[in-house]
């Protein structure tokens, strides 16, 4: 039968196309706030991360009522590191809204999303976002969405998608682009009328598929998912397995079961099939994972999670300035609050190493591990960082690497540097198309290429380049790239930056730091532009004498230091340096941070 007063469906774009500010209008235009309620910008983004970055990091349900329908929305996050939470929660959906925006037109993360959208061969309703923009060129863009759905084997059904022209952020849509509509109703309308109804047994044994995970303090995992088959109840035996067979099957018993309603969960005493629900009492539950009526267990297929393709190590923070800012310093505070994190983030894998203090950490992408690394540090925890590697793997007796697809949108005149950098990297053009007065380059890229170019990118383009990425595959491993072409200078002793040390440390180049700032020997305080490190001594003090020479007394003018985000300071680490990450301060320092010892290694490497 068909649950024809239910709609299940997914936002997918890009990075900054506007998915959350989109989902805000549908719930204020349904409905789902008081007239009088006070409501935040953003409201899906309830991550004090996702509300600072302005990105969306996991995906999240909510749902709308509109003429009697439940409409089951999933707002998925645009970024690329982020991209097993859309392969997941596809799964969900029988149709999706792929959003793109009307200046920049469909992006990397919007090619990936939308081709693992046809191969499960959802319904597709095109929205073109920001149609108020000066830059917008919405008939373009249009054609390249047409283009990119025809480069994807698209079916002809899928080809006659029918598109939208809206602007998320004042809550307008239409059917023309030269028309910029009322409300929401349009888009509203075509979702009931486009996208299918679930199609659903009520009757059989129960079934449902988890394609997400919550964790909660007092009830732990939570799975989250649609019923393929039958109804759940609250205190229901079931049969828990997966289809791949890695596990066992096993009995279990519902605790709790909560469908949701706008933004909030509300607890239920059962649910039927094509309902989004959420489970709680099922020790172990994971992604993937079919939970079936007891004694009737038949597993559903899922695509296996992508795997890891980038490692840091997580050590125990072991600076002369450890213990200072944080809570959590131990390796035993370390390692359970990484093995948490493994039971909400299936993409990320924690492993021991040889040293009781070190784990070694793989995630999706340097932004994956750096959001982990930032909410540990919110949480109180001391840390140190190894320099980001790629995960090579053997491929038919050939080493190989991860490549990603790297899609650059900048202006005309900054080809050249741009070219040049990434030839360096063992970048290779695959297309490059004039869009408007600027230049679109499409190259596939070693994963490692792209460590440390995003601020060497936007210093070449001044600020005006875009740049993304997605991962394409695995190819043979392309030889060495260089990993930073300047050297750092290194702190000469312990204590206090003083104005006239810094103000003779600037001419050798660019500083992290400022006056007042507490240092140790080994340190990092800036960027060498030659290659190799140099010694500094930032803490030196201008020696008193009785003579007064004219204009010796000026004030010593200081240029204004770059202060590093965590992202920036990742990209800056060189092999031989560690990151100290502490509640307060983010320090990059040297692994030997003796200048003595170091001085002794490097000769005998040399000699």
């Amino acid at each position: 039968m068909l649950r024809e007063d239910l709609r299940n469906i997914a936002i997918i774009a890009h990075v900054d196309h506007g998915k959350t500010t989109l989902v805000d209008q549908l719930l204020k235009q349904s409905g789902t706030f008081r007239e009088n309620q006070v409501v935040n910008d953003r409201v899906m983004d309830s991550n004090d991360i996702e509300r600072e970055r302005g990105i969306t990091i996991l995906a999240k349900n909510t749902s709308v009522v509109y003429k009697d329908t439940k409409i089951n929305i999933i707002d998925t996050p645009g970024h690329a590191d982020f991209g097993g939470e859309v392969e997941r929660v596809l799964k969900m959906v029988n149709g999706v809204i792929l959003l793109v925006d009307s200046a920049e037109g469909p992006m990397p993360q919007t090619r990936f999303v939308l081709q693992k959208s046809l191969e499960l061969g959802h319904k597709i309703i095109v929205v073109v976002n920001k149609i108020d923009k000066p830059d917008a060129r919405l008939n373009e863009v249009g054609d390249e969405v047409l283009e990119l759905l025809m480069d994807l084997d698209a079916t002809d059904e899928q080809l006659d998608s029918p598109i939208l022209y809206c602007s998320g952020r004042d809550g307008t849509a239409s059917h023309t682009p030269n028309n910029l509509g009322e409300n929401f109703v349009p888009l509203l309308d075509e979702i009931l009328d486009y996208i299918p109804a679930p199609e659903v047994n009520v009757e059989g044994p129960m079934q449902m598929l988890v394609s997400s995970i919550d964790y909660n303090e007092y009830v732990g995992r939570i799975a989250i998912g649609r019923i393929e088959r039958g109804s759940i109840k609250v205190n229901q035996e079931v049969s828990v397995g997966d289809y791949h067979n890695t596990k066992k099957e096993y009995r279990s018993k519902i605790v709790t079961v909560s469908q949701i309603e706008g933004l909030s969960r509300v607890p239920c005493d059962n649910a039927q099939a094509g309902d989004i629900v959420c489970v709680s009492g099922l020790e172990n539950i994971t992604i993937g994972d079919t939970i079936c009526q007891f004694g009737n267990f038949e597993a559903l297929p899922f695509a296996k999670i992508s795997e890891p393709t980038v490692e840091m190590t997580f050590s125990v923070n072991d600076s002369p300035f450890a213990g200072k800012d944080g809570k959590y310093i131990t390796s035993r505070h370390l390692r359970d609050r990484l093995f948490k994190e493994l039971l909400k983030d299936v993409s990320l894998r924690v492993s021991e190493t040889d040293l009781t203090d070190s784990f070694k950490v793989a995630g999706r992408g340097e932004m994956h591990l750096s959001i982990l690394i930032e909410n540990m540090r919110r949480e109180g925890f001391e840390l140190g960082v190894s320099t980001p590697r790629v995960l090579l793997k053997e491929v038919e007796g050939k080493l190989c690497e991860p490549i990603e697809r790297l899609v650059i949108d900048v202006p005309e005149n900054c080809v050249g540097s741009v070219m040049e950098k990434l030839g360096v990297r063992k970048a290779e053009l695959q297309q490059m198309t004039p869009v408007g007065s600027r230049m679109r380059m499409e190259f596939l890229v070693p994963a490692r290429g792209l460590f440390g170019y995003k601020s060497e990118f936007l210093t070449d383009t001044k600020g005006e380049g875009i740049m993304s990425s997605v991962f394409f595959g695995y190819s043979p491993y392309k030889g060495d790239i260089p990993r930073r072409t300047t050297g750092s200078l290194v702190a000469f002793e312990s204590g206090t930056a003083i104005t006239y040390g810094l103000y003779n440390a600037q001419e050798r180049g660019e500083l992290f730091i400022t006056a007042g700032t507490p240092i140790y020997e080994g340190m990092i305080v800036g960027a060498s532009p030659k290659a190799e490190d140099l010694v500094v001594n930032v803490c030196k003090k201008k020696h008193l004498t009785n003579t007064r020479a004219s204009g010796s007394d000026d004030s010593l003018r200081l240029v204004t230091p770059r202060i590093l985000s965590l992202e920036d300071s990742l990209e800056f680490l060189a092999d031989d340096e560690l990151l100290e990450v502490t509640p307060k301060s983010i320090r990059i320092i040297k692994r030997t941070l003796s200048n003595t010892i170091r001085a002794k290694e490097r000769s005998k490497i040399n000699g």
